[in-house]
């Protein structure tokens, strides 16, 4: 899949949704553009967890006066796929 952000540094997020056992989880997440170090660590944390969980932790998380970020962006894509 492959989300173009709004309103942050990143451009696009592209990751997978892949259903184990039953539940519609995150793989593979990367962003392109924005802080990469930080990007990265927030993809790893994510990897393997299921998609409302990675929307609850992330949705609403601001960067500085921005109304958005990189990781609610990522929550925005996802609930999309719920």
């Amino acid at each position: 899949m492959v989300y173009t952000t709004s309103g942050t540094c990143s451009r696009e997020i592209h990751y997978d949704i892949v259903e184990e056992n039953g539940v519609k989880v995150v793989r593979n997440v990367r962003y392109i553009g924005g802080c990469n170090g930080n990007l990265q660590g927030i993809s790893k944390l994510v990897e393997g967890l299921p998609i409302e969980e990675v929307v609850e932790k992330l949705k609403g998380i601001r960067c500085g006066y921005k109304s958005t970020s990189c990781p609610d962006q990522l929550a925005q894509a996802l609930s999309k796929e719920l």
